[in-house]
């Protein structure tokens, strides 16, 4: 019975992920954050995009 390679990525991922969280929690919350402001970021970026689309791409 051949193993999905898909779920072995998430079960690698999820260990990863509780193992740092478990030995240093302050680098997990920096790598949260880093995450959210990166979406934050990509967000605004299309935000923008589509701002300058709606007026025919003037700037």
């Amino acid at each position: 019975m051949a193993v999905n390679s898909k779920k072995i990525a998430v079960y690698v991922l999820v260990v990863f992920v509780s193992y740092v969280i478990i030995t240093d929690p302050e680098k997990a919350a920096d790598y949260v954050q880093i995450g959210f402001e990166g979406i934050s970021d990509a967000a605004q970026a299309l935000g923008d995009f589509a701002s300058w689309v709606a007026n025919g791409g003037e700037s």
